[in-house]
């Protein structure tokens, strides 16, 4: 999921696109939704609400937001994209480590 906030644009020009990438189905990261404004706000709570994380990349999601939905990223794009997976894959290596410590701590209670 990225958005556009860092340079908190003017209210309605909000800019967010939502990307999956499923290593054993997927070629290449698809475009599931992008929008601007009001559509954008809502893939934001939309992620919020089930606790997707955002990377923020103003240049990026405005390019993203120009593909179709429902198509690969293309090639052009894969590095820049390569940032934003890796990204994912830090978090959920530390949500591991804290999923471990937590189960550590309640089994030496």
């Amino acid at each position: 999921m990225m958005a556009e906030e860092k340079e908190k644009p003017a209210p309605g020009r909000r800019t967010a696109v939502a990307m999956r990438y499923d290593v054993e189905k997927d070629k290449a990261p698809l475009i599931l939704a992008s929008g601007r404004g009001a559509v954008a706000d809502e893939i934001l709570r939309i992620a919020d609400e089930n606790k997707i994380p955002l990377y923020e990349n103003v240049g990026l999601a405005n390019m993203l937001a120009k593909l179709e939905i429902d198509t690969e990223i293309p090639p052009q794009l894969y590095v820049l994209v390569a940032e934003v997976l890796f990204f994912v894959y830090k978090l959920d290596k530390m949500a591991e480590k804290r999923e471990k410590l937590i189960r550590r701590v309640k089994e030496e209670q």
